[in-house]
C-alpha cells in the first residue's frame, strides 16, 4: 500500500506524566497534531471531554487497527500493537487510514524522549 499523504506534528508521550496527562488539559485535540504512545497497546479516554481517533501500529509503523471517534469514558486495545497514535476525531476518515498502511517512517520502539515527527 502507498504511504498516506498526511502531515502531522507528532508529540511522543514517553514519560509517566506525559502518558498520564495525554490530551486531558485541552478542550479538543488539534487537527494538525497527534500524540504517540510508544510501547503501548491499549488506551482509555477517561476524564477526557472529547472523542479521539486511535491508530494502533506495529514496530515498523504499519497500521494494525483503527478506532474512529472513541468517545470519552471508553477504552480500546490491540494486543499485538507496539504503539498508539491518538488523533483528532475525524482524521482517520479524512485520511482514509486502514490496517496494513504504513504511516510512520521509522521504528517506534526506540523513542525515548518527546520529539516531533511527520506522518507521511
Amino acid at each position: 500500500m502507498e504511504p498516506v499523504n498526511l502531515s502531522l506534528r507528532i508529540r511522543t508521550a514517553s514519560s509517566f506524566s506525559q502518558r498520564l496527562l495525554g490530551w486531558l488539559c485541552i478542550q479538543a485535540a488539534p487537527t494538525d497534531s497527534a500524540l504517540f504512545f510508544p510501547r503501548c497497546n491499549a488506551v482509555h479516554t477517561c476524564f477526557m471531554r472529547f472523542a479521539i481517533d486511535v491508530v494502533f501500529v506495529d514496530s515498523c509503523g504499519r497500521v494494525l487497527r483503527v478506532v474512529p471517534d472513541l468517545r470519552p469514558w471508553r477504552a480500546s486495545a490491540c494486543r499485538p500493537a507496539s504503539g498508539v497514535l491518538e488523533l483528532a476525531a475525524g482524521v482517520i476518515r479524512r485520511a482514509d487510514l486502514r490496517p496494513g498502511m504504513r504511516i510512520l517512517d521509522l521504528p517506534i520502539l526506540s523513542n525515548d524522549h518527546p520529539v516531533t515527527r511527520r506522518v507521511r
